[in-house]
């Protein structure tokens, strides 16, 4: 690691070398300037990641490629996000958060044009459904080079780009064939990886035309739970053995949902005058050995009052279910394809015509966890169930129930009951397979006229997703539970006795299993089209300074997004409780219901752009050596949010040559996505303590803190907002580029740079949050009030048992919280960029480049609303328990994904056919908030360095020639990621360590 690090200490991504590497590198880049051949780049800050650094990344996806540059932030769409979720976006997706300023603030271009939005959404830190670019439909093997511009650009390139713009340059114009193989894995695991790339071109009609093709395959098996221990159990308490938090109950993440159902009679039930059920008629299935039985039901099992104890000093912990029974999928097995063609010809010496073609596909299998039914989905229970202990004495055919217990107080006919608490561990985990395709298309025109650059293009893009997954339908298995026959699902047999957390040994028949079973489909689609023209002259007129650069452009784009849920979730196929005859929106067990979501709108925009010579070198004005502004502005009008218009101004001043300073400071603003927009009631379910209930529970001396209460599913009631406003933002920065000139050439050439920025936005999109309402409720309840938003059933004759003696008065459990998204309070942070780079060529001791690119945030505050504001400050007054997590606001930095430092550093040395390429990684370490202490400290993720190295030759001459040969490693000291309270922060780290590969590569 020393070594590694110690070779790569000057060094990722430069964060000035598209600025201060010469003129052949500013002709090259892209984002930044609409002014074709401009060099105003000078004024802004541009990480150019080349290709030699993408060698030492050694990424096989997009997502490994962005989470190597230390200015971007936590990656939330990955695949340890609810997993077992539909309503997540689950597959071959990555996501974009530049600045950790939220995903969808920061723009993705494809060749310097938009790219189509990944079509299913998922909930970010505020609640609210975001959409992002999917980093892994980016061909990593075919990019050329990747530009972030680390600075505000929307107006330059419109909504979305509050953070900056990321561009990807994929190759073209290649003529000839190269072939190359991959394999790598994962020590330790069953993660295995092959690739094949193809980049083929050919240039025809005397080199006026050219045709490129470059073509992806990876194959990719899936990384297991068990393969490590962090990942293999639910329950993370034996890893924290040794620290202060060891104990802590809120890391024992095993379900209260379990094999061992807890169910409701529908009245009280008495054996021989005494209670089986509370006198609400709550009772559960346990194993004998547990204590407390009320009446045995044979083969090692019994029934017990009340609800299940399973709290932290519960008698009933052991029924938690770990849902490492199932070796589950940590990442999925995958297939992926992508395919990009480009194509130029030139029809006369100042007209080019040119067109794009891409082509992504990700097939995707896991395994997750079996199916947890919700309080929000009651399902009856028959009094004719077979295997029912209070079912009718007689079954239809005439034969005695053999399962009826006796003494029974209810008649003969039996009674019903209700599922409370249960997972069909029986059942078997859940299979999900993702499909995701996405299609780009782009043809378009290109010249010069009058001595103006024009460029015209249209392009139409669509990215689709198909989601199936297993499922068990509420209808079907109420119909099977109310079956007389052996074939009836039993959910009063429990689980297994040699460790009631694992697994489940006294399964239901396979014919009732089978009954229940079904595959559910949610198909997402978004699309883009897009139309722009553009003119741009290097020298529209000269000042005494020199020309004046100028660019304008118009551009319309249509973007629609589609979320067509299963009929089982979307209202079309709904659900009857035969107990209560109620009907519900859904029917599908474990899941909220979801109607269909669509959207789209136009965009219509036109922005103009000028490069200003202010002085020259030429006119020799001391201190001065040159000086020169960008200033820009755009024009957007929404058909669903109204018009705006950004502008931004950019400076660059060499005090002398070999110094310059530069700022900016622009405008921004980010349209609410269209899910944001149109959705109409959106139903999720989140596990959150009832921390009135759990008061109760601790002034009744059943617990000894809040944070041992159990966390049941709560459903939260979000919806849409077609009132909300666009995000504003103002984006400003600093910086120093320094290259020493008077370092003799001999000991090559050096850059300096430091950057510092700050950006604000307002009219964050966002929700008060269901952890919120719950906390709100409490502290209301606690004086003599509540809180509107948190809708609860009446209290049982259970509950007010439960609250005897306590002091605070009865509720019932949760119904469901409501929630609208809105335009919330204004956040700011803060942050320094620092890059060094060296390169030295021609030396008789080979070719030397060394990168090192760091990312210091020192500032990142939420204004939180006052609704939160009024509680954290009865939190600081004493009235709120410290432990309970307030979200929404306040000083963010080193709270989960956003650590203070992060930092990369990328060496490659070539010499004759030898190159050996090293690239080191810093995650300076977080506050994990799912982790707290009595204190209300949260649990520290430690740092992480890393380093990756590599070496390769390439052969020249016999059937050898023109073949590279590449042996590398990622990882190189096998760093386990830091743990967390849920094993590893998957918005930070990859859940595996050392990863070796081997590649061949042939050209033709």
């Amino acid at each position: 690691m020393l070594a590694t690090s110690a070779l790569c200490a000057l060094s990722i991504a430069g964060a000035a070398r598209a600025q201060t590497d010469g003129d052949l590198v500013e002709e090259i880049v892209v984002v930044g300037s609409q002014i074709e051949g401009a060099k105003v780049t000078a004024a802004l800050p541009v990480t150019v990641v080349d290709s030699a650094q993408l060698a030492n990344v050694a990424a096989t996806s997009g997502d490994d490629l962005f989470r190597s540059i230390p200015q971007m932030g936590d990656v939330s769409f990955n695949s340890s996000y609810l997993p077992n979720s539909s309503n997540s976006a689950r597959g071959d997706v990555g996501s974009v958060n530049l600045r950790n300023l939220g995903v969808g603030n920061t723009l993705v271009l494809l060749n310097g044009r938009r790219v189509v939005a990944h079509p299913t959404s998922r909930a970010d830190e505020n609640l609210v459904p975001v959409l992002t670019y999917n980093t892994n439909a980016i061909p990593v093997n075919g990019l050329k080079r990747l530009e972030v511009l680390r600075d505000g650009a929307a107006a330059l390139y419109g909504s979305d780009a509050v953070a900056g713009v990321v561009n990807t340059v994929l190759q073209d114009d290649f003529d000839g064939l190269t072939v190359e193989a991959q394999y790598g894995a994962a020590e330790g695991t069953h993660l295995r990886e092959g690739e094949f790339n193809i980049q083929a071109g050919r240039n025809f009609h005397e080199g006026r035309g050219n045709i490129s093709l470059f073509a992806n395959y990876t194959n990719r098996t899936s990384l297991n739970a068990w393969d490590q221990d962090f990942t293999s159990s639910s329950d993370k308490t034996p890893l924290f053995v040794g620290s202060s938090y060891a104990g802590n109950v809120t890391l024992d993440d095993r379900l209260t949902a379990s094999p061992w159902a807890s169910l409701t009679a529908l009245t009280a039930v008495r054996q021989n005058g005494a209670l089986l059920t509370s006198t609400g008629g709550v009772f559960h299935i346990q194993p004998s050995t547990n204590a407390t039985c009320a009446a045995q039901l044979g083969g090692g099992i019994c029934l017990a009052t009340g609800a299940a104890t399973n709290s932290a000093t519960g008698a009933d912990r052991n029924l938690r279910f770990d849902t490492g029974t199932f070796n589950t999928s940590v990442m999925p097995e995958l297939e992926r394809v992508n395919l990009f063609l480009t194509g130029k010809y030139d029809i006369s010496d100042d007209l080019r015509a040119f067109g794009e073609f891409g082509y992504y596909t990700a097939t995707t299998h896991a395994v997750q966890t079996s199916t947890t039914n919700l309080s929000s989905l009651p399902i009856a229970i028959a009094a004719s169930n077979y295997y029912n202990p209070f079912g009718a004495t007689t079954l239809p055919n005439g034969q005695a129930n053999p399962n009826r217990l006796p003494g029974l107080s209810v008649g003969p006919a039996g009674v019903a009951a209700s599922m409370a608490a249960y997972n069909f561990v029986d059942v078997g985990p859940n299979r999900v397979d993702v499909e995701n395709e996405q299609w780009r298309f782009l043809a378009g025109l290109k010249g010069e006229k009058f001595g103006f650059n024009w460029e015209g293009a249209l392009l139409y893009s669509k990215a689709t997703v198909e989601d199936t997954s297993d499922g068990i339908s509420a209808t079907a298995l109420q119909r099977q539970m109310a079956l007389a026959t052996p074939d009836a699902y039993n959910p009063f047999n429990g689980g297994s006795l040699d460790n009631p957390s694992i697994g489940d040994n006294r399964p239901s028949s396979q014919a009732a299993i089978d009954a229940i079973r079904v595959k559910t489909v949610r198909k997402n689609t978004s699309s883009l089209a897009l139309a722009d023209f553009k003119v741009s002259k290097v020298d529209l007129f000269q000042v005494p300074a020199g020309d004046v650069g100028f660019a304008a452009g118009v551009e319309y784009r249509r973007e629609t997004q589609k979320d067509d849920r299963d009929a089982r979730l979307d209202g079309t196929i709904t659900f009857t409780n035969a107990n209560t005859g109620v009907t519900y929106a859904n029917d599908l067990v474990g899941s909220s219901p979801s109607p269909d979501t669509k959207g789209s709108r136009n965009v219509t925009s036109a922005y103009l752009e000028f490069a200003i010579p202010i002085v020259s070198p030429d006119m020799d004005i001391p201190f001065v050596h040159n000086l020169e502004a960008q200033v820009a502005g755009r024009y957007e009008s929404f058909s669903d949010a109204g018009d705006v218009a950004k502008p931004k101004v950019a400076m660059a001043w060499d005090v002398i040559d070999g110094l310059r300073f530069r700022g900016s400071w622009a405008q921004g603003f980010k349209a609410p996505n269209l899910e944001q927009v149109n959705a109409t009631l959106v139903t999720r379910s989140n596990n959150r303590r009832d921390w009135y209930r759990c008061e109760a529970e601790v002034r009744a001396g059943r617990l000894s803190n809040l944070q041992a209460c159990s966390a049941p599913a709560t459903a939260e009631r979000r919806s849409g907002n077609p009132e909300l406003k666009p995000e504003e933002s103002e984006t400003w920065g600093v910086g120093v580029v320094y290259e020493p000139r008077f370092i003799p050439e001999d000991f090559g050439r050096f850059t300096f740079t430091v950057d510092y920025w700050r950006v604000k936005q307002d009219g964050i999109v966002g929700l008060f949050g269901g952890g919120n309402a719950i906390t709100a409720d409490y502290y209301a309840r606690l004086n003599g009030s509540s809180f509107a938003n948190v809708v609860r059933a009446a209290p049982t004759a259970d509950d007010i048992a439960a609250f005897a003696g306590t002091g605070l008065a009865p509720v019932g459990q949760i119904l469901y919280i409501t929630d609208q998204y809105q335009n919330l309070l204004p956040q700011e942070a803060r942050g320094l960029d620092i890059g060094v780079m060296w390169n030295l060529r021609g030396t008789q001791y080979g070719d030397f480049n060394v990168n090192f690119n760091a990312a210091h945030l020192i500032k990142f505050y939420r204004s939180p609303s006052p609704g939160v504001a009024e509680l954290i400050a009865a939190q600081a007054a004493g009235e709120i328990d410290p432990t309970i997590f307030i979200g929404g606001g306040g000083d963010l930095v080193r709270q989960d994904g956003r650590p203070e430092w992060k930092w990369s550093a990328s060496a490659t040395w070539s010499y004759d056919q030898w190159t050996v390429g090293a690239f080191t990684q810093y995650v300076s370490d977080v506050d994990d908030t799912q982790l707290l202490d009595s204190t209300g400290t949260a649990w520290v993720v430690d740092s992480q360095l890393t380093a990756n190295l590599y070496g390769q030759y390439e052969f020249t001459e016999g059937l050898a020639s023109n073949t590279r040969l590449r042996v590398g490693v990622r990882n190189l000291t096998d760093e386990k990621p830091p743990l967390a309270s849920d094993g590893y922060l998957g918005a930070l780290y990859q859940p595996y360590s050392r990863y070796w590969y081997v590649s061949v590569r042939k050209s033709f």
